[in-house]
This record gives C-alpha cells, structure tokens and sequence, in this order.
C-alpha cells in the first residue's frame, strides 16, 4: 500500500547544518540533537538514523515517549535528556535505562531521591534554574534548599548537567532580558561552585542563542530548528549575515521535501463554485488538479485559496477551501498535466521552490508550528 503523500529528509543536508554550527562552536561542546516534536515533523526514528551518522550521539526529547522511541531506533550507545514531561511511575525505568532527565522542582527531585535509593542505582539528573523563562526551573531563592538536597543526597544522584532556557534569543527586542538571564545563570553556577557542587555540564543554548550568543556554549549546546535547516526567525539570519561567507550566504540546508502527485483533473466552467461553500467561484472556465493531501495531513486550512504548490515546475495555487484529504489547484494555464505527475508542496521543482517559510506568509503559521503538524503518519524517507 502506498501513501498520498511522501516526506524526504536529507542526510547529506544535516550532515551541512551539523558543519555549521560546529565552525560556531568550536569542537569541544558537545551537539545535542533536539527531537521533541516528532523530530520538528522530520520523524523522531529517522533522524535518530541521520544524526548519528552526522556524528551525533546526544538527543534531547521534551517526554518520556518520545525518549523511548530515540532509544529503541538508536544503533549507537547515545545519551538521552528528557527537558520536559515525564510521570513519577516512569522514573524506575529511566533510572534502570540510564536516561538522563530535567529536575526543575522539588517534587520530581524528591521522587528522583527516593527511587534512586530504592533501586540502587543513580538517578542521571539536570537541574534546570529559574532566569527569567518563568516556565520552569528552580528560583534563586531555593538555591540553599536546593544545594542542601544535592549535597545529602550526592551518592544516589548523578549530575549530569546544571541548565536553563532563554526566553526569546531569536528576536532582538529580547535581547536585554537574555543578557539577564544570563547574569543570574552564571549567578547560580558561582553559587555551586562556590559551594563544591560541580555538574559534568552546563549548558543554556538553544538554536537561536549558540548562533548569537557565543557565551552560552558552554559544554553543550541543544540543536533544534537550526539543524532541520531553518533558521529561528528571519530576524536571527539577519543579525549573522554580516558574519557569513560570501560564497555560501545561507549555510542552513532544509532537509525536507515534501511530495505527492495529481489524482485527477477537473474542468470547471465560469462562475461554479469549488469545493464546499462558497470560498471560490470561478471567474473562467478553468482546469483544476486534485491533490491528496489536506489538513489531516498538516495542509492547514488557512492554506485556502493562498498556497501554492509546484508542478510541472510552475506554482499553482490552491483554489477554494482546503479539505480533510484534498486541495484542487489552478492548472489551466498549464500544458500536458496529467494524473500521476508529481506535486511539490514543500521543496524544489526545476528552479522555483515552496519553502516552509512560504507557508507562515500565506498563513500565519512559524516554521516550527508548520512542520510539527506534518501528520506522523505520512512516510519519511532518508535521502542522501
């Protein structure tokens, strides 16, 4: 059985992303690949499958579920860190698999404790702290509290890395408070240290932040968005332009394509309508490809009567409402289409490209919220 639609993810492309941002680095710190997300839509099992043949042997999920499926596709012996989610009647088996995760309260650090001592094994902790994101993490006035439990409790945990989150490094009206964040950050690694607490990392940096900001590298810096191919915002390429290489202006290489082909064709006469209600009526007689893609897909529907998508290496746009399973799309001034011919809604075609950019001006949408709504469903393919 074939699928509507295919997604193509290049190797050779992260390989090009992962080069990047090691010339930013330096190749001491340590490239966390950031899957959370179903991989940013990329596929959490194949990008296991390409990171770790880009050298890659530290993945970050933001759940536990996500975190078994990076170690079941992993044929490498690889580090996993849980940022976000996980229930209390899991943490015995990550303690047992050797999976690293967050403490950014007392209460999972207590449950850490306790189960670490059960089980006899050391819980593979980070402790995350508060600086400014007010999401979570500990606050500076829980840091005797805090130092007073990690240092009792020091031969059944493991700390694996003390850590933050910057709120914003991507847009430059943020700019002041990362600088913050920043003081109060190396505020509490002073405080540890002044106190004979080491962790066997630090690290704060997003995507957005180990391109800005060379002084949050640290030991390890998180890779999300940026090793997809995309940069965090327009305004982040912006602020490194001047910094690029003439002969390679946009290093960032976009690793998916997304493609699908012609069903059918349809012959609309001047003023029917198409599709459900009213949303276009035609104002020629015209031509119309069915595509078997729609918002069950992640074709959102405020793609309607605005996305484009490119056949025969031309844009044609996208006529009347996206439905659950299909969009039609003006072909009329097209020569020779047939059904079989392929769809490009995300990537190259001759010299014209859709990019994912393409579809946060049509509909709103960042880049990171297009991709993550790529149906799991639809087959990804690794391609060099």
């Amino acid at each position: 059985m074939q699928h509507s639609s295919r997604l193509e993810i290049s190797a050779s492309a992260y390989g090009q992303n992962i080069a990047f941002i090691r010339s930013r680095i330096g190749s001491e710190a340590v490239v966390s690949a950031v899957v959370k997300g179903n991989a940013y839509g990329h596929g959490i099992c194949q990008m296991v499958q390409v990171a770790e043949q880009a050298g890659i042997r530290h993945f970050s999920t933001f759940s536990s579920d996500e975190a078994r499926e990076v170690l079941t596709s992993s044929a490498q012996p690889n580090e996993i860190m849980i940022m976000g989610m996980l229930h209390p009647a899991e943490i015995p088996e990550l303690i047992e698999k050797g999976i690293q995760f967050y403490v950014f309260d007392f209460e999972r650090l207590e449950a850490a404790i306790e189960i670490a001592q059960r089980v006899g094994i050391k819980a593979l902790i980070h402790v995350e702290v508060e600086t400014g994101f007010h999401r979570t993490g500990f606050d500076w006035h829980d840091r005797a509290k805090l130092l007073d439990r990690l240092r009792v409790n020091a031969s059944i945990l493991e700390l694996k890395g003390l850590c933050t989150h910057y709120a914003g490094a991507e847009t430059a009206q943020n700019h002041t408070r990362i600088l913050e964040q920043i003081v109060l950050f190396d505020q509490f690694r002073a405080y540890f240290l002044e106190n004979q607490i080491t962790f066997e990392r630090t690290h704060t940096a997003c995507s957005a932040a180990t391109l800005l900001f060379p002084e949050t590298h640290f030991d390890l810096v998180r890779i999300g968005i940026a090793g997809y191919g995309f940069w965090p915002t327009r305004e982040t390429y912006e602020l490194i332009k001047s910094d690029l290489s003439p002969e390679n202006p946009n290093p960032l290489k976009r690793l998916l394509t997304w493609k699908t082909q012609v069903m059918s064709l349809k012959i609309v006469e001047s003023g029917s309508f198409v599709g459900y209600g009213k949303g276009f009526q035609a104002k020629r007689d015209m031509t119309l490809a069915i595509i078997p893609v729609g918002y069950s897909h992640g074709y959102g529907r405020n793609l309607s009567n605005t996305g484009r998508v490119l056949i025969g290496g031309e844009f044609c746009t996208v006529i009347g409402n996206v439905n659950m399973n299909a969009v039609a799309v003006d072909v009329t001034d097209l020569k020779n289409v047939q059904p079989g011919d392929e769809v490009i809604l995300i990537g190259n075609q001759g010299d014209k490209e859709i990019t994912v950019s393409s579809f946060a001006e049509t509909s709103e949408m960042i880049n990171y919220e297009m991709l993550t709504r790529l149906a799991a469903r639809i087959p990804r393919i690794i391609v060099d």
